[in-house]
């Protein structure tokens, strides 16, 4: 019997740089400068410093550097670093994510390809390969489970199937190896077994995407050394459904189907903000004039935390009433990011306290290839309604080029020089032809201080 991983393995490492279809290349040119970005906006968060310190602590020496550090920390191993780049990456709920996958593959995948690059000293098409095919395999398998018996949806659960991928096919691991180094990726991936049950959302551990990254390159090191995993771990109907796995594998490409961010926050509150904001714009309504607002959704969206008074930034990212009034208040840039201090703001939170949340069973039926949301606005003058099902980022609703840069430079706006911005954004444009070098040092620039 052929084993899944097997089947995955080898064409993890049998498909050609040259046989990449155009749309993915730009696709996966676009995950990259888009998750530049989320890194820079992430690099102060407290999780990610503390993922800095870890991997300085304990992963050092290595070919492998830490994003936006300038000369601060010498190199360390492709885990190490991946590890505290993906923590930045994903601090802020900026990165892209997959409808299919319901989650988030480009926070683990480019960490994991980009400090493994700079241990093999990859060329651009290699990397950019390396970058498609993690996402591929990332999202075959998340979407191959059954959504309604899953207590989480959390990304870490599979993303370490991607990161292993990715790296695996940029150091050129052989497939029987390879097959291991996705079983142990699996078996030993965070359980996150608390996100399935624990209220307190506002957390630093969220979805585990850092550990994720972290546990497929270290899958692919122990596999490499002879450990084993278990070979059939996706061969059992009860928990995958092994044809969505291999089924058309190099006919179509997942990267080209990801979803891009306007907020920082979780993507299943964007339907909202933007049924919102149509409403706003429409009948020219300022957020104080707002006496209530009524979000019908999804089931899973009401399992968020949806606090009204958020005590950290991360909760308030899970939280549709907050995320709302602060967009009806200040606009949806106020989400991008969404900071601290806008923790505080009376204003926000007594909005908040007017929005109130239910399932409508129409748009809980779209769940999980859409995350839709039907929004009512009430003032003095009366109810005013609009519905999302493609919130903007979304492959039915995308952020071309231009947005995806101004996305960008807005996050790396007083952080990064405008001429350090435009080196990062050239970098991306041009690594197919000159290679990642310029990637690596564009990504190795101190950023700017900041202050209060």
């Amino acid at each position: 019997m052929t084993r899944a991983v097997h089947l995955l393995a080898e064409f993890i490492q049998n498909i050609r740089a040259d046989h990449l279809p155009a749309s993915a290349i730009i696709a996966a040119k676009q995950c990259l400068l888009d998750l530049s970005g989320a890194a820079v906006a992430g690099y102060d968060a407290v999780s990610t410093t503390a993922l800095r310190k870890l991997a300085r602590r304990r992963h050092a020496p290595g070919a492998a550097t830490l994003w936006f550090d300038g000369t601060k920390t010498g190199g360390l191993c492709a885990a190490g670093a991946a590890l505290a780049n993906s923590g930045a990456a994903s601090a802020l709920d900026l990165d892209d994510g997959h409808r299919a996958a319901a989650g988030h593959p480009g926070a683990a995948v480019i960490p994991a390809a980009l400090t493994t690059a700079q241990e093999t000293n990859a060329d651009g098409p290699e990397l950019l390969t390396a970058i498609a095919v993690g996402y591929e395999i990332g999202v075959r398998i998340s979407a191959a489970r059954d959504f309604d018996r899953q207590d989480t949806l959390s990304t870490g659960r599979w993303a370490a199937y991607a990161a292993a991928a990715a790296a695996g096919r940029l150091r050129r691991t052989s497939p029987d190896r390879l097959a291991q180094a996705l079983s142990i990726a699996g078996v030993l991936s965070p359980g996150l077994s608390a996100a399935g049950y624990s209220r307190v959302m506002g957390n630093s551990a969220k979805e585990g995407i850092p550990w994720a990254a972290y546990t497929g390159l270290t899958a692919l090191d122990l596999a490499e050394d002879g450990f084993t995993g278990p070979l059939d771990i996706l061969d059992h109907p009860d928990y995958y459904d092994s044809g969505k796995i291999t089924g058309g594998l190099g006919k179509e490409f997942a990267i080209e189907s990801v979803y891009f961010k306007p907020y920082g926050c979780c993507r299943w509150i964007h339907a909202a903000l933007d049924a919102l904001s149509e409403i706003q714009a429409t009948h020219g309504i300022p957020g104080d004039r707002i006496r209530a607002i009524q979000v019908e959704t999804f089931g899973r969206a009401l399992k968020l935390d949806n606090h009204t008074e958020p005590d950290s930034p991360e909760s308030a990212q899970y939280s549709i009433p907050f995320c709302l009034a602060l967009a009806a208040l200040e606009g949806g840039e106020a989400l991008l990011p969404l900071r601290p201090a806008s923790l505080a703001d009376q204003r926000v939170i007594d909005l908040a306290k007017k929005v109130s949340l239910r399932v409508d069973p129409t748009l809980d039926q779209a769940f999980p290839a859409a995350a839709p949301a039907r929004v009512t606005v009430t003032t003095a003058d009366g109810a005013f309604q609009a519905e999302c099902r493609y919130p903007l980022g979304d492959p039915a609703n995308p952020m071309d080029d231009a947005a995806l840069q101004a996305k960008f430079q807005r996050l790396a706006e007083n952080r990064l020089s405008p001429e350090d911005q435009d080196v990062l954004i050239g970098a991306v444009a041009s690594i197919e032809t000159t290679g990642p070098k310029n990637l690596f040092a564009a990504l190795n620039r101190p950023l700017l201080e900041t202050h209060p």
